[in-house]
């Protein structure tokens, strides 16, 4: 099966290393940056979303208008605005980009920083609101007339969008999480199914339940899945364990001075996400897994978001990522603490690899063909 490669589109240069050194949104290096992600062989880019952070999608639409193949994953809180505006919003984007979009729907893991832009449901509510706002959003995108919508979260009367998107039948639908809440509606609404960086067996379970919670909704495909990493890459192993550690001390450091390094979980001690509970969890049980995953800079971060790191030479981290695509993973995020550097050391040196590697895998199976059994009475 083909792999995908989903790099960061950051607005700055900042990162839990060092601090941005310039506004929140600098157009000329959230350009820069896209373009180092196209040229280096990255499939698509995410664009994150924060309460006080800029806007994801207009900074979309600003790539888009400038790049020729890169394509776009916007995320998207559905607290934000009201399904019927977004749907519009989202065909818009494909248009602009001539179908290079796919939309992320996060649900939102922490009451404080949901509460930032007024949202005040409770973890659970939020699940439901979110996939009835999703169901919303793929009918607006695929219907062309007038309909009513009575739900728990949502009311409208006589919609019809008179923008559609390039895609057809519509863009593809991203969505993520680890409790069981969110395998529920992420089985039952995704088309792409994301997931943080965790050793080889606890990822292996997690797509399990994928599974079983798309089958549970009743359908007969399932969510591709993606997982993300902070690689950590040298032209050495000691160079690269060496580079790990300067990255945690940095972090460390910022920490130790004060400096908000990320702005997940401000104002509580222990995350609330499921998500963030299991890294943490992980990284007290050990710092090493596998060929080459590495914890402490979870650890070090609170397990905000995507921590994890796999650390090694691009051989050695091109290696590790194939361990994950061999379980079923085809969609591999990857963003370093040099946000530029990293993308294109990255691109340079590890894309290659393991694209080559799935080539021979796709090759080996296709010579084998289709497998057959003979029974064998004893």
């Amino acid at each position: 099966m083909p792999v995908e490669f989903l790099g960061i589109a950051a607005t700055n240069n900042g990162s839990e290393t060092t601090p941005r050194s310039g506004a929140a949104f600098d157009k000329d290096y959230t350009l820069r940056l896209a373009r180092a992600h196209e040229d280096h062989g990255w499939d698509r880019v995410l664009f994150a979303y924060g309460s006080g952070s800029p806007d994801p999608a207009p900074a979309a639409a600003y790539i888009a208008s400038r790049l020729d193949h890169l394509r776009i994953l916007l995320a998207h809180r559905p607290n934000v605005s009201y399904p019927t505006y977004a749907a519009k919003t989202f065909a818009t984007l494909d248009q602009i980009s001539d179908g290079r979009l796919t939309v992320h729907f996060i649900t939102g893991g922490n009451d404080r920083e949901q509460g930032r832009e007024g949202d005040t449901l409770t973890k659970d509510e939020r699940y439901t609101r979110t996939r009835e706002y999703i169901r919303i959003v793929k009918k607006i995108w695929t219907t062309h007339e007038p309909f009513d919508h009575e739900g728990e979260h949502y009311r409208f009367h006589d919609f019809v969008s008179d923008v559609f998107p390039v895609q057809q039948p519509r863009p593809n639908v991203s969505f993520g999480g680890s409790s069981p809440a969110a395998y529920a509606a992420g089985g039952a609404e995704a088309d792409i199914y994301c997931l943080w960086g965790e050793p080889l067996a606890r990822t292996a379970e997690q797509i399990e339940n994928v599974k079983a919670a798309a089958k549970a909704a009743g359908r007969t495909d399932v969510p591709r899945i993606q997982v993300a990493f902070r690689p950590i890459i040298a032209p050495t192993e000691e160079l690269a364990w060496e580079k790990a550690r300067r990255t945690v001390g940095a972090i460390k450091a910022r920490k130790e001075n004060g400096e908000a390094i990320t702005k997940r979980h401000n104002g509580h001690a222990q995350p609330q996400n499921t998500g963030s509970q299991r890294l943490l969890a992980i990284a007290e049980a050990g710092e090493r897994y596998d060929r080459a995953l590495w914890t402490p800079t979870a650890a070090a971060t609170g397990g905000a978001g995507n921590s994890n790191a796999l650390v090694g030479t691009p051989e050695t981290v091109a290696q590790a990522l194939l361990d994950y695509y061999d379980l079923g993973v085809d969609i591999l995020s990857a963003r370093g603490y040099d946000l530029l550097g990293d993308a294109i050391d990255f691109g340079r040196h590890v894309i290659p690899i393991v694209r080559e590697e799935v080539a021979k895998r796709d090759a080996e199976r296709a010579a084998r063909g289709p497998q057959t059994f003979t029974a064998v009475n004893g």
